[in-house]
């Protein structure tokens, strides 16, 4: 959901106490919040799943904060706590009914409905979890610059539920098959904790990106619109200088693929969950010559894919 969940939640929807209270009984219903008399008037036609419904709603609609509700439900299971649900939405302006953006032909936008969202975004948490598959859910918020709506008016976005899964597990360490990498690498041995330690002696600068694995995991392959739960040790290429650990700050580290150095996004791509990484990056595929921070030049990652979603 890269719009709706990189805008207009963590932007909007940080203001946990507009959320719905307390944890979700054993058997939880969707969790309407805010002024939800004023969604009261919202009528959709739903259009499938790959394309976007017909709205119909009182004009202007306007809302004093962020609210949200199941305006027309769905005959499908109930979405449980932690599964990834996968939809679609529509966002358009509440005073003329406009489209603002329309994701139904990107295909099926995954939410990890997990304590991190639900510490965050209480209010998207307890709508979605408990409805059921095939709901429209509508959601209004103020107008901002975070949304993109002017100020005084209001945005509304509907997003149908389309599936639900389980969410894959995350592992602890890389699981797979040992690789032997050709000589003239960087090499890779592990400390008395595990952590990889990177060693750029006799290692000559890489004339294309290199992604080499040392550990061939048996996981899903990773996809550039994957977002990815890793942990990763990065030195520099001339003096071998670590510039960058999550090992050393004792937590994995999650990003969007397309969302980091192209070295990352091009080498691991295709690389499958359970895998260290080995990566030889130059440094137009990395910071430039100016670099950034200590990151300087062509640059050398240790990564171990330990989760996909």
């Amino acid at each position: 959901m890269r719009r709706l969940l990189a805008i207009l939640l963590p932007a909007l929807l940080l203001i946990t106490a507009c959320g719905g209270g307390g944890t979700p009984a054993a058997e939880p219903t969707s969790q309407s919040s805010g002024d939800v008399s004023k969604l009261d008037s919202v009528k959709v036609t739903d259009n499938g799943d790959d394309k976007a419904p017909g709205l119909d709603f009182t004009k202007p609609l306007t809302v004093a904060e962020p609210t949200i509700k199941v305006v027309s439900e769905g005959n499908g299971e109930r979405i449980k706590a932690g599964q990834v649900a996968e939809l679609a939405y529509i966002a358009v302006d509440g005073n003329d009914g406009k489209t603002v953006e329309d994701v139904y032909k990107n295909g099926p936008q995954p939410i990890e409905l997990n304590d991190e969202l639900k510490k965050g975004n209480e209010l998207i948490y307890n709508a979605i979890v408990g409805a059921k598959i095939g709901s429209h859910i509508a959601f209004a918020a103020p107008g901002s610059a975070a949304t993109g709506a002017a100020a005084g008016s209001t945005q509304l976005v509907v997003f149908k539920l389309l599936s639900a899964k389980e969410a894959a597990p995350v592992l602890s360490k890389p699981e797979g098959e040992t690789v032997t990498p050709p000589a003239g690498l960087p090499t890779v041995k592990e400390d008395d904790k595990g952590i990889p330690q990177i060693s750029v002696d006799g290692a000559a600068a890489p004339k294309e990106l290199i992604a080499q694995d040392l550990i061939k995991g048996s996981g899903a392959a990773v996809k550039a619109t994957d977002t990815l739960t890793v942990n990763y040790v990065g030195v520099n290429l001339v003096g071998g200088q670590k510039f960058d650990s999550s090992f050393d700050r004792g937590q994995t580290a999650s990003f969007a693929l397309s969302g980091v150095i192209k070295g990352w996004t091009q080498g691991l791509e295709g690389k499958t969950v359970g895998s260290r990484v080995l990566l030889v990056i130059p440094q137009d595929l990395a910071y430039g010559a100016a670099g950034q921070g200590e990151a300087k030049g062509d640059l050398v990652f240790v990564v171990d894919i330990l989760g996909v979603k």
